[in-house]
């Protein structure tokens, strides 16, 4: 069974995660710790247009935290806050609820979906796409203070 949490997809994603680090001048950034095992992300993004235009993540998770992060870094650029915020969603859903995993950018979180059988995971899963909600919301009121002014 632990088999299946730790594919070599999965394990081969989380070794190959895009964007990280830090980005230089940030609208907005974010940060998720878990508090059970200690795993810990923060997000910056710029935000352009309602679209995520660049986006950099410090991720120091499992490799099940890892592999969605992954996901989210293949994917994100381009994205909408109302798509990072659905995949999010949908994602705990999938992982609390067994639902169907996320449609669309990323429906790669399906390979996560076994996740679901280990409660102790499920926070340093989803840390990735909180924190990027979080940012994007936060680049997002920041750009549209700074327009109304």
């Amino acid at each position: 069974m632990i088999d299946d949490l730790y594919s070599a997809k999965l394990l081969k994603l989380a070794a190959n995660m895009p964007h990280l680090g830090r980005l230089p001048a940030p609208h907005a950034s974010s940060e998720k710790v878990s508090k059970l095992c200690g795993s810990r992300v923060v997000v910056d993004v710029v935000v352009e247009d309602g679209q995520v235009a660049q986006f950099a993540q410090d991720v120091k998770a499992c490799a099940l935290g890892q592999a969605s992060a992954a996901v989210l870094g293949a994917s994100v650029l381009g994205a909408s806050l109302t798509e990072i915020e659905m995949a999010r969603d949908q994602f705990r859903a999938m992982l609390k609820q067994g639902a169907d995993a996320p449609q669309g950018r990323f429906s790669d979180l399906s390979m996560l979906a076994p996740v679901k059988d280990y409660p102790a995971r499920h926070a340093s899963t989803l840390l990735a796409f909180e924190a990027a909600a979080e940012a994007v919301r936060r680049a997002m009121e920041r750009t549209s203070r700074a327009g109304a002014a």
